[in-house]
């Protein structure tokens, strides 16, 4: 009987070894935005030339693809751009050069 007893809790441990290792948190990765002058100053200046390129009123999202940058990115350089009155807003959440 006692190799009985030995071989279940053999058996037991790695049942409890495998469930644990299928419950392992899955993390994903964030991304970072550094938020300081030279950093916004940059992604207003990504914002900028998007908008000079395209000639024309765009998205958020439409800004952003075209910088290549992310859309929070895209946000800080537009927040910039506006409080120098360098953009302009249009009736359907697009913005252009002013």
């Amino acid at each position: 009987m006692a190799e009985k007893k030995t071989t279940k809790a053999a058996a037991e441990t790695k049942t409890t070894a495998a469930k644990k290792s299928t419950t392992t948190k899955k993390t994903t990765a964030k991304n970072v935005i550094a938020v300081n002058a030279e950093n916004i100053g940059f992604k207003a200046g990504d914002v900028y030339q998007a908008l000079a390129a395209a000639e024309k009123a765009l998205t958020t999202e439409e800004i952003a693809k075209a910088a290549k940058i992310s859309v929070e990115e895209t946000l800080l350089g537009l927040g910039w751009l506006f409080k120098e009155g360098k953009l302009l807003s249009t009736e359907d959440n697009k913005v252009v050069l002013a």
